[in-house]
């Protein structure tokens, strides 16, 4: 049976223009599948060392794409993405300025969006995976490695960029209480 899915996407506003946005990725089921927490350090297997990798190899590959802040959890990860002007990276704009949650300059033509640069990474990083289910004894997952779906925020001034890196930065201190966290206790009022 195919249920319609709400889309948590922003109506009406293209993700392929210039921007910060914060992005949050589960695993299907939210099954622990990239290491451990041990007092509010993540400790990261070889699939989770593969996950960051590929991560941080993402503006590589794809031009106007930089990376911010990222953080890899046992199940789920954060990352901040910014879309560039194409032609502009972090060595033309050491300090980009946000206004309305866009970085300045001109909108590029034909770049990738953050839906586009999320597709791709969760389909590299599946087929790594499957490597590493049939040549290293990685726990395999059920059907799909990551999660359909996607939450994403777009970062709209420099507050709301250091709120939601600091959230990132302390994520994995607050694990026990994470609702990404199936092994934590319910909560009592």
């Amino acid at each position: 049976m195919h249920l319609n899915r709400k889309t948590q996407r922003k109506k009406n506003y293209d993700y392929s223009q210039p921007g910060y946005y914060a992005v949050t990725l589960c695993t299907q089921n939210r099954l622990c599948q990239f290491g451990d927490i041990k007092e509010g350090d993540m400790f990261l297997n070889t699939a989770g060392r593969m996950v960051t990798n590929i991560w941080h190899q993402i503006p590589q590959h794809y031009a106007g794409i930089e990376l911010d802040i990222f953080q890899i959890m046992p199940n789920h990860i954060h990352g901040i993405i910014v879309i560039n002007p194409v032609g502009v990276g972090p060595c033309a704009h050491p300090h980009p300025r946000i206004e309305n949650g866009q970085a300045q300059g001109p909108v590029p033509m034909g770049s990738l969006s953050v839906w586009n640069v999320i597709g791709r990474f969760k389909s590299l990083t599946t087929a790594r995976y499957i490597e590493g289910v049939k040549n290293t004894g990685w726990p395999s997952f059920p059907g799909k490695l990551w999660q359909r779906s996607y939450h994403d925020r777009i970062i709209r001034n420099e507050a709301e960029l250091n709120k939601i890196r600091t959230y990132i930065t302390n994520n994995p201190d607050q694990w026990d209480s994470d609702e990404n966290n199936i092994q934590s206790k319910p909560k009592t009022e």
